[in-house]
């Protein structure tokens, strides 16, 4: 799927695809909250654990490559695998890649627990989480 050049791709959408494809690397504990209502930066946090540096730096490439497909780039790229933690800046969502050391200690789900939760599975789809 690709997106006309001069499309906008809604928030939710990109995170949903940002989820699906963090799950499609056996990402865990992955959640989009709808943060739009709360926060004026952003519409939508997804947040995810990877299980080792190595996984990090997969799950944030293969988020990139989805939403790519959508005919978006980060605007901003934080992190590294080593610190624990990415974090890529579409403007209406964040991504959280988190090691599960700092997915705890950050604790993002607590911080915006009045956030609604977004679904993002498919249908039949497992959780991984």
């Amino acid at each position: 799927m690709t997106a006309r050049p001069d499309a906008v791709v809604p928030g939710r959408e990109i995170a949903i695809i940002s989820a699906r494809a963090a799950s499609a690397k056996q990402a865990e504990d992955i959640a989009i909250l709808d943060v739009g209502e709360i926060i004026v930066i952003t519409g939508y946090f997804v947040i995810c654990t990877a299980g080792s540096e190595r996984q990090l730096k997969t799950v944030v490439e293969e988020i990139e490559k989805a939403v790519r497909e959508l005919g978006e780039r980060p605007i901003r790229r934080e992190g590294e695998g080593e610190a624990g933690w990415w974090l890529l800046d579409y403007v209406d969502v964040v991504v959280h890649v988190f090691g599960r050391e700092e997915r705890e200690y950050y604790d993002l789900e607590r911080l915006w627990s009045d956030a609604p939760r977004v679904g993002w599975e498919e249908e039949g789809q497992v959780s991984s989480g």
